[in-house]
């Protein structure tokens, strides 16, 4: 295949990323988007095989074989609330990709069509894409384990923010440092294993420290933030290996994500210059805010369907209860039941609502839950104040309104402002505090009912109620 071919292959394959990611801007063009994203991809794949036909093309597809089924695998095993981690898991991977290939590229440059010693403009590459990737791993690693609950397990991966007296200036020294030898690596005129290893090693100790003071709060824009590291790690690899089309898709996946990240940080109050740095978790010493010795008020099923069949409004909000109830088809059902009676039903989705962004928009698309239905927080919240009754199914942090609290771990944070309708009922399998360890004075409110028990369970006794 000549290299012209080539060029107008990744040109087209790129093309379709484009269509793609504009297809994933909306549910209804979601499916189409896919279909070009694997067909780019397919494209791409098959065009980067062309070119390295005359070499060790068995090894390649060895490697494919391999990790296309343990993909396959993990695919059809990994639940949706899983989704989050298996997000986290794959954008460790590509910056580890970049990490490896970057040593191979300093180890022997003249495997990659570089003529030794390295050039500076290849040093920078190598640079940059290097603590990219390394920070991208690390960093990945931790909101793994925080998004899988290993908190018990091992403190970093808790869901609190862990913080310690000096943390930024820690982060700033180490910050520093990385850079110095990464300067010492790109001004030296031979391989320079000692200063790039030793940068890499602070990135990888970096990324780890930038992650760990974020609560689980704001998790979201860290697998946001993560995903936009991992495109840009995917772009130096692209620089390694001289690679457009690698280039060309890094450079989509890192600015969209910067995108999203930007979106998510205005939607919650943040700084996108402090996410980028990692420093938007809970100040040094903030502690949990509790609703102290309170009581609240808990009813069945029965009486959530009579207060929902007697309203002319109600608004749904999912969480990650839902999700991990896999509610999703029943809610639907509740939904259609109540608009039968002549109520009107909508659903409430908070920027943040689950673990990664579009979690619930995600869940509710695959219940086929029609799309005029699903309202973001923008549009629906100030209706909240003329809504008879609002079931809220396993969320916590999005609707609490510690956040209009000084002094609250989430302070600032815009929430749906559930606590502002006649009547709120919200399900949940205890009074435990949600996923950023913070107590919620909705719960205790007069005008506030529990349902407790399994979110799937109970809006299926909900429905029978109805009947």
């Amino acid at each position: 295949m000549s290299a012209n071919v080539i060029a107008l292959c990744y040109l087209v394959a790129s093309v379709c990323f484009i269509l793609a990611l504009k297809g994933l801007s909306h549910p209804e063009t979601a499916r189409r988007g896919n279909a070009f994203g694997i067909a780019g991809m397919t494209l791409a794949v098959l065009t980067t095989l062309s070119v390295v036909l005359h070499g060790r093309i068995d090894m390649i597809l060895a490697a494919m074989l391999i990790g296309g089924g343990i993909g396959a695998v993990a695919a059809r095993r990994v639940q949706m609330t899983q989704m989050p981690e298996l997000v986290a898991a794959m954008h460790s991977l590509v910056g580890l990709a970049a990490v490896l290939i970057a040593v191979a590229v300093v180890d022997n440059p003249a495997a990659f069509g570089v003529s030794p010693p390295l050039p500076m403009g290849n040093r920078l590459e190598l640079f940059i894409g290097t603590f990219v990737g390394a920070l991208t791993f690390s960093g990945s690693v931790i909101a793994f384990g925080k998004l899988a609950g290993l908190g018990k397990q091992f403190r970093l991966f808790s869901s609190a923010p862990v913080t310690f007296p000096g943390q930024h200036m820690v982060n700033l020294v180490l910050a520093l440092a990385m850079l110095g030898f990464g300067a010492a690596f790109f001004m030296s005129p031979d391989k320079a294993w000692t200063p790039f290893l030793v940068m890499t090693a602070i990135a990888f100790v970096l990324g780890v420290l930038i992650i760990i003071p974020i609560g689980g709060a704001d998790m979201p824009v860290v697998i946001s933030m993560l995903n936009s590291y991992s495109g840009w790690a995917a772009a130096g690899i692209g620089f390694s290996l001289n690679n457009t089309m690698l280039i060309i898709a890094g450079s989509l996946v890192g600015s969209s994500g910067a995108i999203l990240s930007y979106i998510m940080c205005k939607a919650m109050n943040r700084s996108f210059f402090s996410v980028i740095l990692g420093g938007f978790g809970a100040e040094e010493g903030t502690a949990a805010v509790s609703a102290g010795d309170q009581t609240h008020r808990s009813g069945s099923a029965d009486d959530a369907a009579f207060l929902m069949g007697n309203a002319e409004s109600v608004i749904i909000v999912p969480g990650y209860g839902l999700a991990v109830a896999r509610a999703q088809h029943a809610v639907k059902e509740l939904a259609a039941k109540l608009t039968a009676k002549g109520v009107t039903v909508r659903y409430a989705i908070h920027p943040v609502a689950g673990r990664m962004p579009g979690h619930m928009n995600v869940l509710l698309a695959e219940a086929e839950v029609p799309y005029d239905q699903v309202l973001e927080m923008d549009e629906i919240n100030s209706d909240f104040g003329a809504t008879d009754v609002v079931l809220v199914l396993g969320a916590n942090d999005v609707v609490n309104p510690l956040a209009h609290e000084k002094g609250s771990p989430i302070y600032g944070m815009p929430i749906l402002d559930v606590a502002k309708a006649r009547t709120v009922l919200v399900n949940k399998r205890s009074m435990a505090s949600g996923y950023a360890g913070l107590d919620n004075p909705l719960f205790y409110m007069d005008r506030t009912m529990m349902v407790f028990g399994d979110a799937k369970k109970v809006v299926e006794d909900i429905v029978k109620a109805l009947d």
